[in-house]
């Protein structure tokens, strides 16, 4: 008996192991494994004297009006910040994408607040959901102008619930107003891919590329769109500025 149990015993040792040194090697070897993701970031710029952006009136639309009676609010077409960033430019990849890129899942909103569509302009992914919200206590028609996706026209009522939505063509950029209140306009930019939007700094950054060479193009709806080219590597963000040309 005492035989058999050493037997057991050796046996059960050498298979705790072999289990140990097979999980240390899977642990090197996960440990080991490179990122897949890069990224690029930069600024972007206005050279030159921003055009006038003309004061909005709201006063059709008194529940509006009076939020932004102390801060009226200007058209959005051209948006410089304190050091003389770009706000609202979409920075996408045009060319060296694999064609396999997972769509994003984050969910965006596209809000109408003060009767104002925030964000101005926003980027999404093909296939990326958004959600429409009416954050107002009056009634919007929120109307999509795509030339390469279908069109929708909607109404929401003060209090409705969000509109789930999507695009699922590329399309830049999609202009969108709204029928009840002629001043609002915005645009959204449907892109294949990676992307990023300016703040009010003229930052932007596009994560989730993998190592490898890539064009990026730049779009502002006054200007139109610049292209760079860039090398990306794992561990080590590349950068890329725009600078547009004021007219």
């Amino acid at each position: 008996m005492k035989t058999g149990f050493r037997y057991k015993f050796a046996a059960l040792f050498t298979a705790g192991l072999l289990l140990y040194v097979g999980i240390a090697i899977l642990g090197r070897r996960v440990s080991a494994a490179p990122p897949t993701g890069a990224s690029v970031t930069g600024t972007i710029k206005l050279d030159g004297t921003p055009p006038h952006e003309r004061p909005i009136d709201m006063s059709k639309e008194p529940s509006c009006a009076k939020i932004h009676e102390n801060n009226p609010v200007r058209t959005e077409s051209v948006v410089v910040g304190p050091n003389g960033g770009l706000q609202n430019v979409v920075v996408y990849v045009s060319e060296g994408l694999s064609g396999n890129e997972p769509a994003s899942t984050e969910v965006q909103s596209w809000d109408q607040k003060g009767c104002q569509y925030i964000p101005h302009v926003m980027g999404l992914d093909v296939n990326q959901h958004f959600k429409v919200v009416n954050s107002d206590q009056t009634s919007h028609n929120i109307h999509p102008q795509p030339k390469n996706n279908s069109e929708w026209n909607k109404s929401q009522p003060p209090g409705s619930q969000p509109f789930d939505m999507a695009w699922t063509n590329p399309e830049v950029a999609i202009p969108v107003k709204c029928n009840i209140h002629p001043w609002m306009h915005g645009y959204m930019v449907v892109v294949k891919g990676p992307y990023g939007v300016s703040d009010n700094n003229g930052d932007f950054k596009v994560s989730g590329l993998a190592p490898g060479n890539y064009t990026l193009t730049a779009w502002q709806e006054t200007y139109g769109t610049q292209t760079q080219k860039v090398t990306v590597t794992v561990g080590k963000p590349a950068t890329v500025n725009f600078t547009f040309k004021a007219k």
